[in-house]
């Protein structure tokens, strides 16, 4: 059978090739086995029918460190009908909500301007944006998160972006005074056509702005768990510089972010643009990069191993819980906690069931190991003794929210970067 999109990084000599700099993909960074995609939830109707699993083998381009999986299903397959949904995390939401008001007043904007956000999901963000009377585009594939972002009134085109759409809105005068891709870069996997698209869209004097989880602390802090096949690219800021520069796109700014377990935020404009002189924040990024290893493939080699190591731990904590006859339920369904529950060959002999806050997932059941989703009500029902929090990212919003399960001596745990018991 022919998986569709398989032989995306396939060069003519049928040699796997940097999506980006065309090199030949000859060295792993970790291979995950097989998987299926992390945010295809099963139905109960689908319980009885036979389930897709795909390679999550990531390498690693020996020129410019672009770390990268194969384009094993397109993203028109996984992002049409999507079931995330940026506005149930309402950290997500302070963050967004900073972000929008120090974007507003640092560049000056107003009713003359205009923000455009690629990947602008349920216009969670753009909706700040938007209350301030900025005029605002968002550009969203998935037609049902989309649907959400427009009955806010939130001027949302429901398609994907590339060089093609941009080539459209600059056609009819529209470009961008702050365009937004906020963890959208790893979505991707046409990064010229992506790159392309963004500097025709964005105006002379206009400002991109995009953050994404940095590779840097994916690698120190054992983070293989954020890897996924809807995550076709994963980046550090040497990478992402060399990128934006091949298209006369100058990085002037960065910032580490705490976000998604350690995030990049960078600030870019057209390489002639008279403001852009480079920060100190960004070669000291790029110094910690080089000292991290960032350079050596032998430090990308090595992850594999770690991750193993990790596995094994994980794998040792539960067996000892379920021996010692503990209930352990789970909060939250997200992709990251789909690869980790597929790689370890967790299922409902370890996690009984989780919880979600997104009603969007409520009654499904995680894809590979088929662990049910509840309501959050649920951990009240059935008093587990241990809750797995999977969204480590948001542990301490969690571990507030659900601080109720102190009441029967619950106890809250985490499995990365280390199996932490709190």
């Amino acid at each position: 059978m022919r998986v569709d999109g398989a032989a995306a990084l396939i060069g003519k000599d049928n040699k796997r090739c940097c999506r980006f700099c065309k090199t030949p993909l000859e060295h792993t960074f970790v291979d995950l086995g097989l998987s299926p995609l992390s945010n295809s939830y099963i139905s109960v109707n689908q319980l009885s029918e036979m389930e897709a699993f795909y390679p999550l083998h990531v390498y690693v381009c020996s020129s410019c460190f672009l770390v990268q999986v194969e384009e094993i299903s397109s993203p028109r397959k996984i992002f049409s009908e999507y079931a995330y949904f940026s506005s149930f995390s309402d950290s997500w939401l302070k963050h967004s909500s900073d972000f929008a008001q120090n974007s507003i007043d640092k560049y000056s904007l107003s009713c003359n301007s205009r923000v455009v956000e690629i990947g602008s999901n349920d216009g969670y963000l753009l909706d700040f944006f938007y209350k301030a009377g900025i005029p605002v585009l968002g550009i969203e594939p998935a037609s049902n998160v989309a649907e959400v972002a427009q009955s806010k009134g939130i001027n949302t085109l429901t398609c994907f972006f590339n060089k093609d759409l941009a080539a459209e809105l600059f056609k009819d005068g529209l470009q961008a005074d702050l365009l937004i891709g906020n963890n959208v870069l790893a979505h991707i996997p046409d990064i010229n056509g992506l790159m392309e698209g963004l500097k025709l869209l964005l105006k002379p004097g206009g400002v991109i702005s995009m953050e994404f989880p940095h590779l840097l602390a994916l690698i120190r802090e054992n983070q293989f768990d954020t890897i996924y096949h809807e995550h076709y690219s994963y980046f550090s800021l040497s990478t992402v510089r060399e990128i934006f520069n091949r298209y006369d796109l100058e990085i002037f700014d960065c910032e580490l972010l705490e976000t998604h377990g350690g995030s990049l935020r960078i600030s870019a404009c057209h390489g002639n643009a008279p403001f852009c002189k480079t920060t100190e924040s960004v070669k000291a990024i790029l110094d910690s990069e080089q000292k991290g290893g960032l350079k050596d493939l032998s430090v990308y080699e090595a992850f594999g191993d770690k991750v193993k190591k990790i596995k094994r731990s994980i794998l040792s904590f539960l067996i000892q819980l379920k021996e010692d006859n503990n209930l352990i339920a789970a909060y939250g369904a997200p992709a990251k906690g789909n690869t980790l529950l597929n790689y370890c060959g967790i299922g409902t002999d370890f996690i009984d069931f989780t919880v979600d806050r997104s009603p969007h997932k409520q009654g499904f059941f995680l894809p590979g190991s088929r662990v049910p989703i509840y309501e959050p009500d649920k951990i009240y029902e059935f008093k587990p003794d241990y809750l797995v929090i999977l969204p480590w990212n948001l542990k301490d919003e969690i571990m507030e929210q659900m601080s109720g399960i102190k009441s029967w001596n619950g106890k809250f745990v985490t499995l990365i970067p280390r199996v932490d018991i709190y």
